[in-house]
Parts: structure tokens; sequence; C-alpha cells
């Protein structure tokens, strides 16, 4: 009985291989682009049988998660935080990002020199609520050490069902230790953003660059254009960015038809321009730009494109400085890759990745500010645009 469970074993081994081999074999028949002839991939599956042959639980060898975890660590090794392999949970989550509806603590997050960070609380979310700012870096979740973990590990760890806690240890430049905040999961509905009155200026709002967004701008914009006034501020503080053609899209609400936007810089001497296409509706307002630290990728395109364009003054603190541009390649059974394929300059050429846009008046919103809800940033732009 023992030797026949052990033929079994063998057997099953053998099939399980076979299939893993032809499905290998059968995915390099399809490549347009593949490794040369000479690679050898006798490494990978020599280390594939030792697992087989030695591995002590045989329960644990998942033959897909081992796919995806060699891909996962293909993907990897560009060193690239914003290329990568998303598995088919993975994939739904980006999706509903993208949508601007999920469960979870409602923040975004990035690797910046090596460290997982907040780019940006959402607005009216358990996050902010929570006190998180942009800028904070996350130690742990949940006691998981995040060093080395990627950002999709660490999306996947933070959301959760509403209701369900998350724990997450978090430093905060000037503080002297570590702080632990205890936050509880909710349905998040991010908006896109909104407008209001300040001292005869309009003060307008822009929370992300998701795919709502032109539809509810072009809806505000026929409110604020009834409003006598040509003075505005922007305030693109804590928007992580979204679309570069959603950004596109609302720089044309502020740069006449033809005037450049971005630049993608392939890498390969080949570049691409993204250009207003109009109506350019408040190109002769005054106005100045709101910008911080979570001020990243299509906040930063369209900040970019208004100071290289009209001279808009820059106000706050420098931005995050998220300047590659990534398309989602769909793969096999609902997983896709996230590549980055190219990185954005500003009109005038200027290179933001991991610098920032450096503001031209510089402001800090202290922790006494925040805890005393005051905004000397956004007091300082009314005050000079009452002047102009």
């Amino acid at each position: 009985m023992a030797k026949k469970k052990i033929i079994f074993g063998f057997l099953l081994t053998i099939l399980i291989g076979a299939s893993f081999y032809g499905g290998f074999f059968f995915g390099k028949s399809q490549c347009k682009v593949c490794p040369p002839e000479d690679i050898d991939f006798s490494l990978f599956w020599e280390a594939y049988h030792k697992l087989q042959e030695k591995f002590v639980d045989k329960s644990k060898i998942d033959i897909q998660k081992i796919i995806y975890g060699a891909i996962s660590g293909m993907v990897n090794s560009l060193g690239d935080p914003y290329t990568v392999f998303l598995t088919p949970e993975q994939t739904k989550i980006f999706e509903q990002d993208i949508k601007g509806s999920f469960e979870g603590v409602g923040m975004e997050i990035g690797i910046r020199k090596g460290k997982l960070q907040i780019i940006a609380p959402l607005e009216g979310t358990p996050a902010q609520r929570a006190g998180l700012r942009a800028g904070d870096i996350i130690l742990k979740i949940d006691g998981k050490e995040t060093e080395g973990m990627t950002l999709e590990e660490a999306v996947s760890l933070i959301r959760g069902p509403k209701g369900t806690k998350v724990k997450l240890t978090i430093f905060r430049e000037g503080w002297e230790k570590e702080k632990e905040f205890e936050i509880q999961r909710e349905i998040i509905l991010i908006p896109t953003m909104k407008w209001e009155m300040k001292d005869d200026i309009v003060y307008l709002k822009i929370y992300q660059f998701s795919e709502r967004l032109p539809i509810d701008f072009a809806k505000a914009a026929i409110g604020i254009l009834t409003k006598p006034t040509q003075k505005m501020i922007l305030d693109l503080r804590d928007n992580p960015g979204g679309y570069l053609e959603v950004a596109q899209n609302i720089a044309g609400w502020f740069l006449e038809k033809g005037k450049i936007v971005a630049i993608e810089d392939f890498g390969n001497g080949q570049k691409r321009e993204y250009k207003s296409e109009g109506p350019s509706t408040f190109s002769n307002y005054k106005i100045l730009v709101l910008i911080n630290q979570g001020t990243a990728s299509g906040a930063e395109i369209l900040a970019g494109a208004l100071k290289d364009n009209l001279g808009i003054m820059l106000v706050g603190e420098r931005s995050f400085g998220k300047g590659s541009v990534q398309q989602l390649e769909k793969l096999k059974e609902g997983s896709s890759l996230k590549i980055t394929i190219a990185r954005w300059l500003t009109p005038s050429g200027k290179l933001i990745s991991d610098i920032g846009l450096e503001p031209d008046i510089k402001v800090e919103m202290t922790e006494k500010d925040v805890e005393e809800g005051r905004d000397p940033q956004l007091e300082k732009a009314i005050e000079i645009l009452k002047n102009l």
C-alpha cells in the first residue's frame, strides 16, 4: 500500500511537471520578443524539481503560485517599484482604485528611496481622520515589517472588508520614535473635486485624476463662470495623480489648444508630446497652484504644465516626484503587468522623477498647524492673489 502511494505521488509529480513544461514551451512559442536561444533555463528547472523532490510539505506546493512568483521575480529584478506583476486579485484591486471605489482605509502609498511611504491620505477617509499625513513612512502593517515589500503586497495587507481593523506602525520626520495607528476599514468613495468661493477667489480642489473627473470638472466650470471674479487657487495638495489623459484634459481648460502639457520620453530617443485640446476657458484667470509632498504623478503634470506655459506660481512644499508613466497590459486568466513605459517631462523638458517640483513660494505646514486647523499655505495664496 505504501509503495502504491509513493508511485502515485511520483506519477503526479511527473504529470504536474509535464504540464508545467508544456505551458512553458507553449508560452515561449507565443512570445514576440523572446530571450536569446543561448540563454540556459536549466537552473530554473533544476530548482523547480528540487522543490518537488525535497520540500517537506507537498501540500504547500501550488503550481499557480510558483508561476506567479517566477513572473514577479523577473519583474522585480528590474528594480522599478512601479513595474509590477498583478495577480487576478491584485488586478481587480487596481481597477477598483481607478474607478474610485474600494474597501480600505483610503490612502495612496508609494515607494521612495526604498521605503514604503504615504503619498496622500484621501479626503474624508479613515486614514485622514486618523491623522496620517503625506510623507509618513509605514514601518509595519499588522506587525509585519515593510522593508523589501512590494506596493501590491502592502496594498493587499492594508485593504480588507469594511468594519475590520489594520494596525500601521508609522514614522514621521520630526518624531523621536514611531507610533502605532489602528484604523477601521470602510467603503471608500473617492471624490474627484470640489470648489467654493474664498474671499472673492475661486478655490478649486482636485483630489485625483480619475476617469470621472472630466465630467465633474465640466459641470463645475459652468458654476465657476457665473462668479464675478477671474482669480483662482488650484489646490493639488495630497493629489496622488491618476490617468495622464485626464491630466491633459484638465490642462486644456487653462491652456490654449496646441500648448504642450507633458512630454513622454521612452528612453530610446523617441518622445511623444501631449498637447492641450482647449477650450482654455480659464486662460486669462490669475491663478496660484498649491502643492505639497502628496502632489504626485498627474497632479505634477498639471502643475508643471501651468508653470511652464503660463508662469503660474507654485505655493507650498516640494512635490513627490513621481515622473514615470505606467501602462496596464492584460495577461491570461485575469492577471496583468503594470509596466513603466516612459518618463514624463514638463513642457520645458524638466524631468521630475525622484526630484519633484520646487515651489516658487515655500510655505510649510507644521503638525501644530494641522492640530489647530490652520492652513498657512492656503492663507498665503489668498494673500498673494488679493494683491494681484
